[in-house]
């Protein structure tokens, strides 16, 4: 919202109190004020000038030699290129030594030969933005009326000497949408009176009811419309004074029928709208609901297809209007307008948003509309705006008011007691102090026994709880003012959780092995939203998707993954390492709360070692994801209890994924993504894991032992055992360290064998283990005894024999 200073003083007296200090007010008391914009910052020696003679520069075409008057005795040469330049006219003058926008200094020059002493100014070369400018200066300059003083200051006359404030306004402030609302917002702060319009309509005799008559049939959507016949209107431009005021309000000038529409809106926040009476096609105005396909030409030019839940204004048979957003053009004011029919109505907000947003379009009418009117000021502002009209444009206003009445609101009444607003803010507020604030708030209230009664007017349409109250009494007593305290009790020095350690923990690592975090959504379509899922449930659907892509929470990380990963590829990455560590959510069931779950998932495709010096290229194989989980869970502390157990997933490659079990649960799996769904995807071989975050992070970790370095030598026995291809090094490696516990530290995998050497259906899988005693040098035989020890039980659960 943007408000004038000068026009502000109209309504509240703001002597004492500069545009910027009034901006600081405001914003401590509730409304952020962006901005104070001076409009004429750095102009100066702008003045009106009379053009005396004007005729074609004789050495150019497109310009013109002008003796122009600018009240100081001896007519200046001014050298102008204005199409519309001619003799007679009053027009903006920058004489020599003026500054303009820009820090632009107005010089004597020479044009062609010819001197020019100053600058006959466009609105466009003063600041004004373009699109503010009405139309028929906007490719020239701009020409004063006829009576104004030559040599007054210009900038004065065009209202730039004015300060305008940015208003940020939150959606329930719809009540700052006006100048009025401004004013009973400033009068508060100031603690001043708020002087409004006076209305003194003088009507005809004529009845406005012989005119036109109102009818409403979608009584939810438009509870309240009104009309009014103003006959004998001459269209023209507006008076200076009203030009200037919407341009300040960033509002391009039309006539002066449609600019006082225009001002009222500003001026009390709501909407107007003028209808030629003679276009119009009838004597009746029906508002109604639009026919599916009924079609209308609204202001703008445009052929609009109307759907059935959207608000027209017809004439009993055709639309003329979108209720509360723009005009038709088959009833628009032109310069031939005689008799004005003139709408003032209370539009449901809903049924405005729908029909806006539906066509884009959005105007100063339909977003007020949105956010909501002040009931109470439909019928004043019809009455200011007939007066207007009837001043500015020689207009007779016919007798009374024709309307269609459904309208039931009424002020909200919200009751509260002084012992509520002082514990809630910790103050100590006498009752005199609130009731003062209610009455500067221009709130009628009442007291009965510890209870305020407030009567909070419709313009407030923000204020229906106690709550909102105290925030009134707050911010007008001052949220500077509201006393300090420091926070009672034990308090904690700030550190992370457990949860949040690890979960740093694991992100470092996943980054430090070379992985990028990805972050992606946690919607998805229903046929990707069970796969690759560890636990399996029935997808949660959205009430209301924004599309069928996005319909279903997901149950697994890993299907948006592999897209982002297939995004990537189709751009020339041929190495893609991403992680997530995000949530997935598990149905409860129908109208339960779904279980949102964090998960870690990692996804890697291409080459994981690309040496060019050496010529050394290694793509991605399980190895290295399962290197890099079991670098994860070592890193989070849980290695020593985890588990990988060979596992058909769907979508998994049968022979190349493992489940992940800690302490016997399964917790996740990691693996290859399966040919289809990588030829489906169009991805080259790629591994992923997913596991629950949730039992890592919440693992609960045996203290941390330090243990010295050993003092006496190790011995170290390297066996080749020949199993079965379905024997796992996982379940050899648990049998070697049960059996060996005593002596045995270590043990490690450094080979594997499948060749034609081999027996068939057989494999060779080589350990190294490590004995060691902390408390002294072993000896051949304790060794031995240990190792044969080894061999057997590796024999009698596995079948394993030592490889010749």
């Amino acid at each position: 919202m943007l408000v004038s200073y000068k026009w502000l003083q109209d309504y509240v007296d703001l002597k004492g109190v500069t545009a910027r200090e009034l901006a600081e007010k405001i914003t401590r008391s509730g409304i952020e004020v962006d901005g104070v914009e001076q409009l004429s910052a750095g102009m100066k020696d702008v003045v009106v000038g009379h053009v005396l003679e004007c005729e074609k520069h004789p050495e150019a075409d497109k310009l013109n030699k002008c003796q122009v008057d600018i009240g100081e005795g001896t007519p200046v040469q001014i050298i102008c290129g204005a199409p519309n330049v001619a003799k007679g006219q009053k027009v903006a003058v920058a004489k020599v030594g003026a500054i303009l926008p820009g820090n632009f200094k107005i010089k004597k020059a020479k044009l062609r030969g010819e001197e020019s002493n100053g600058m006959i100014c466009s609105l466009q070369e003063l600041g004004i933005e373009g699109k503010l400018v009405a139309k028929e200066f906007a490719e020239g300059i701009y020409v004063f009326p006829e009576n104004t003083e030559v040599g007054a200051d210009a900038l004065h006359l065009l209202n730039l000497d004015d300060e305008v404030l940015e208003l940020d306004l939150t959606p329930n402030r719809a009540d700052a949408l006006s100048m009025l609302g401004v004013a009973y917002e400033t009068a508060a702060i100031l603690n001043k009176e708020v002087k409004l319009p006076e209305i003194a309509l003088n009507a005809s005799n004529e009845k406005a009811e012989d005119y036109i008559s109102v009818q409403i049939d979608a009584k939810e959507d438009n509870p309240l419309y009104t009309a009014k016949i103003i006959k004998n209107v001459k269209i023209g431009p507006s008076p200076l004074w009203l030009q200037t005021r919407l341009m300040s309000a960033g509002i391009r000038p039309h006539n002066n029928v449609v600019d006082v529409t225009n001002f009222i809106l500003l001026e009390y926040g709501q909407p107007l709208h003028a209808f030629d009476y003679d276009r119009f096609g009838s004597k009746e105005v029906v508002v109604r609901l639009a026919h599916e396909g009924e079609k209308i030409v609204t202001l703008d030019d445009t052929e609009r297809t109307l759907t059935a839940d959207q608000l027209v204004i017809t004439n009993g048979a055709e639309p003329v209007a979108l209720a509360g957003v723009m005009g038709g053009a088959n009833s628009e004011v032109g310069n031939d307008t005689t008799t004005i029919l003139l709408e003032s109505a209370y539009f449901a907000g809903q049924s405005i948003r729908n029909t806006s947003k539906h066509h884009g379009l959005r105007s100063e009418a339909s977003s007020r509309y949105e956010k909501g009117v002040d009931p109470a000021r439909v019928h004043p502002a019809a009455e200011r705006a007939a007066q207007l009209i009837a001043e500015l444009a020689d207009g007779e206003v016919l007798e009374g008011i024709v309307e269609a009445n459904y309208l039931q609101i009424e002020p909200a009444v919200v009751s509260i007691t002084l012992e509520k607003i002082n514990r809630v803010l910790g103050t100590e507020i006498n009752k005199e102090s609130v009731i003062d604030i209610f009455n500067r708030l221009n709130f009628e209230v009442s007291t009965e026994d510890e209870n305020f009664i407030v009567t909070v007017p419709t313009r407030r349409g923000d204020i229906t709880i106690e709550e909102d109250l105290i925030e009134e009494v707050a911010r007008l007593y001052g949220y500077d003012n509201l006393p300090k305290t420091l926070p009672r009790g034990a308090s904690l020095p700030g550190g992370l959780s457990v949860v949040q350690a690890r979960r740093r923990a694991a992100r470092g690592f996943l980054e430090g092995a070379g992985l990028y975090q990805a972050i992606t959504y946690s919607l998805t379509s229903e046929e990707k939203a069970t796969r690759f899922a560890i636990e399996s449930r029935e997808p949660v659907k959205l009430a209301m998707p924004m599309s069928e892509e996005r319909s279903r929470l997901r149950l697994s990380i890993i299907p948006q993954l592999l897209e982002s990963v297939s995004y990537n590829l189709a751009r020339q990455h041929d190495s893609v390492y991403l992680y997530e560590i995000g949530s997935v959510f598990l149905s409860n069931g129908q109208d339960m709360q779904p279980e949102e779950r964090e998960h870690i998932a990692g996804a890697l495709t291409g080459l994981w070692v690309e040496n060019e010096w050496q010529g050394e290229k290694r793509p991605v194989d399980f190895f290295v994801a399962k290197g890099i989980v079991e670098g994860l869970l070592d890193k989070l502390g849980v290695s020593t209890n985890i588990e990988y157990r060979r596992a058909e997933l769907e979508g998994m490659h049968p022979g190349r994924t493992a489940e992940i079990l800690l302490s016997g649960e399964v917790i996740g799996y990691v693996g290859q993504v399966h040919p289809h769904v990588q030829k489906a995807l169009d991805l080259k071989n790629t591994y992923v894991f997913e596991i629950k975050a949730g039992p890592l992070f919440n693992y609960e970790l045996p203290p941390l032992v330090y243990v010295p370095i050993p003092r006496f030598p190790s011995i170290t026995r390297d066996i080749a055992l020949v199993v079965d291809k379905e024997v796992s090094a996982g379940t050899l490696s648990a049998i070697i360290k049960e059996a060996g516990k005593k002596l045995l530290k270590s043990v490690r995998v450094f080979d594997l064998y499948e060749g034609e050497h081999m027996e068939k259906g057989k494999k060779s899988i080589a350990f190294s283990l490590t004995y060691s005693n902390p408390e002294r040098t072993l000896t051949d035989e304790e060794v031995v005894k240990a190792h044969n020890k080894v061999l057997a039980e590796l024999k009698e659960k596995a079948g394993a024999e030592l490889r010749g």
